[in-house]
This record gives C-alpha cells, structure tokens and sequence, in this order.
C-alpha cells in the first residue's frame, strides 16, 4: 500500500503544472455543468412534495417544510393513469423491438451485401432525416385516415418502426466486424440471416443499445403525434394525461402534476442507467470502423 502512495504520488510531481490546471479547469467545468443539469430534476422532485402554498413562497425553498407523498397519489388517482402507462409503454416497447429488427435487417444490407444502387440508396434513407417531422404530419395522417388505421395501436407504433437514424448507426457498427469472420463464417456453412444474428449483433451489442434507448425515449415522449391520431381516452399516453393537471379550474394544479411528471420520466431514467455503459460504448463504437 505504501509502494503504491509512493508511486501515486511521484506521478503527481511528474506531472507539469499546465496539464494539472488543465485536468482541474475540465472536472470543474463538467462538475458545473453537470450540477446546472441536475438541477431543474432535483426542483422537479422537490415542488412534487410540497403543498401548493409552499410552491408559491419566496424565497422558494429547495427542501419542502411539510412532505407530501399523498401528491403522487392523488396524481394517479385524478385520471386513469394506469391504462396512459400501459399505452406509454406499450407503444415504446413495440416500436423499439421493431426498429430493432428493421434496422438491423436494412443495415445488414447497407453494410455487407453489394448491389446495383446501394449507395444511392442509402443517401437517400440519410436525407430523410433532414425532412422535418411537421413535414410529414399531414401526409402520415391521411394516409392512415384511408387505411382506417386511426384511433388504434397500429397508428401509434407502424409509421415507427423503421428509422433512417437507427439503419445509419447500426451500419456504421456492422462495417467494424472483420470480412474475415464472414469468410470464415461462410466456409462453415453460415448463412447471411445466420451470421446475423449469431455473429455481428453480439459483437455490436453497445450500439443495440443505444438505438434501443434512443427508439424507447423518442415514443416514450411523443405528444403531438399520438394527439393527432388518438381520440378514445382508453388510447390515450402519459404525455397527453399530463396536459389534465393544466388549465383545469383554480388553474395548474403545479404539486399533482410535478408528481405526474416524476413517474412519467421514471421508466426512461431506469431505463438509461441500465444501459448506461452499452450506451456509451456504442456511441465510440459507431465512429470506428477496420
């Protein structure tokens, strides 16, 4: 143990004065930013367990004098929050599994097939992205009003379940696998479905992930979307049920819909810590490529 302090601290003296204020500036800088993130979270849990009267003071207090728990009850109890939840997370669920799947089919073909047009046909998959969404409001709405697709669970989750996005990202990974490991692969009498799913989606798992988190968060908190195409309350998601708490009489009911808003952005929080690290590294995975 001593060895060890010793060598720590040799190290330090080693180190030039200009790289240390370096090193100090940078974890100063983030250890800011990271507070002034947190912040408007930490206010968001805090004005959920207070009393009305108490949110109105000033100076405002960041600790509540009287805890009030009974917030998150009386939110989910002032609509059928149940039924949102399971149409919020339904509607995730299915479209991540999906973009999933499409995806990884479409950015197989991008990424290790050769066929007459392939490039132009990616740069057209990549301008997509470039159109906003308001766009294609219009012509996505009436051509699920002709399907009769409105006010159901296919109009919330099919128009998602392909992005251009997640084929672009999961190319980019598929690129870094060997063309040896597909040779070899190919000798042992693998096919290409097989290869597939056996082979490149293990080795890309970090990049799964983050199309995982970035397919889940985007439908977890769509509004505009599921406003237009839902008009049944059983259809309903926990981003439209926000908008109860809102304009009701006595005005915004600012502790319920706090509480509201916690257990709304709860499953996403969740859901990132446990794919933190894969997160993380299929960002830098997505950026290298053999």
């Amino acid at each position: 143990m001593k060895d060890r302090i010793k060598l720590a601290a040799a190290l330090f003296e080693r180190r030039r004065p200009r790289e240390l204020a370096f090193a100090v500036f940078w974890y100063v800088f983030l250890g800011s930013a990271a507070i002034v993130i947190i912040m408007p979270y930490v206010w968001m849990v805090s004005t959920s367990l207070k009393s009305t009267r108490e949110i109105f003071t000033y100076p405002p207090t960041w600790i509540p004098r009287e805890w009030r728990f009974l917030n998150y009850v009386d939110a989910w109890r002032a609509a059928p929050f149940g039924r949102y939840f399971f149409n919020s997370l339904f509607v995730a669920v299915v479209v991540t599994l999906g973009q999933l799947v499409t995806c990884s089919l479409a950015a197989y073909a991008f990424a290790r097939m050769e066929f007459k047009g392939k490039n132009i046909a990616f740069a057209l998959f990549l301008s997509t992205t470039m159109i906003s969404e308001q766009v294609t409001l219009i012509p996505s709405y009436l051509l699920l009003k002709e399907l009769g697709w409105l006010d159901t669970y296919l109009a919330l989750t099919v128009p998602f379940l392909a992005n251009a996005f997640g084929i672009f990202m999961l190319r980019q990974a598929f690129m870094t696998v060997p063309k040896e490991l597909e040779d070899a692969a190919k000798m042992d009498g693998c096919g290409r479905l097989r290869f597939l799913v056996q082979i490149i989606l293990p080795l890309t798992r970090p990049v799964l992930a983050s199309q995982a988190l970035f397919a889940f968060m985007s439908n977890w908190n769509s509004y505009l979307w599921p406003l237009i195409v839902t008009t049944s309350e059983n259809l309903r998601t926990l981003q439209i049920g926000l908008r109860y708490f809102v304009g009701q009489e006595g005005g915004t009911q600012w502790g319920l819909y706090m509480a509201a808003t916690v257990f709304v952005s709860l499953p996403v929080v969740l859901f990132y810590f446990l794919v933190q690290k894969s997160f993380i590294e299929g960002i830098a995975l997505t950026g290298v490529r053999r």
